[in-house]
């Protein structure tokens, strides 16, 4: 078996709690031909499990057709974004492998450090996130909000859409909700 490198990581505090992690991870070999509607709303079912298992939230991801980018925020001081990769990445190979792929050993992340978190800095990195289909050419200089295959995904919250107008200040006001009062909460109460 041949010798596989592994990238380094932070320290696993890093990963804990509230933190922000812009995550890549790519195809064994960049090989394209996965992505289709139905890979997307796969990888959407079990990024909907994985957020709720770990108390994460996806304010924006974006599958291309050999990688795919996704930036998670911990809701609570328990979210652990390694355990939740760690199980998202088992279960999406698990999908991949009926259909002839497989995601790279490892996933590569950027932690965010504190002024990349401030809200300017924050959607600039989810603006790139966004962008990744405009500087492939798969869609035309600023049409990245038409990519069928880039969206975000909060617990609870189907109706986010990132490019609609007052996505932001719905977004702060979810994630502040969130973590006050969890994932959870007494229906008719």
């Amino acid at each position: 078996m041949p010798h596989r490198d592994h990238l380094k990581r932070l320290p696993r505090e890093y990963y804990r709690g509230e933190t922000i992690v812009h995550w890549s991870m790519t195809t064994m070999g960049r090989e394209m031909g996965w992505l289709s509607g139905v890979a997307y709303y796969r990888f959407r079912e079990l990024l909907t499990h994985t957020a709720f298992r770990y108390a994460i939230a996806c304010p924006m991801f974006c599958l291309m057709p050999d990688h795919v980018h996704m930036v998670w925020m911990g809701l609570f001081v328990q979210s652990d974004q390694l355990l939740a990769m760690k199980h998202f990445r088992k279960s999406m190979n698990e999908s991949l492998r009926r259909i002839g792929f497989e995601l790279q050993d490892q996933a590569y992340d950027h932690v965010l450090r504190a002024d990349e978190k401030r809200d300017l800095a924050f959607r600039e990195v989810c603006e790139y996130v966004a962008r990744n289909p405009e500087r492939a050419g798969l869609v035309k200089p600023d049409g990245y909000k038409t990519y069928k295959f880039t969206g975000c995904l909060v617990p609870g919250y189907p109706q986010l859409r990132p490019f609609e107008d007052g996505f932001w200040d719905e977004l702060d006001r979810v994630i502040c909700y969130l973590r006050k009062n969890g994932l959870s909460r007494v229906v008719g109460k």
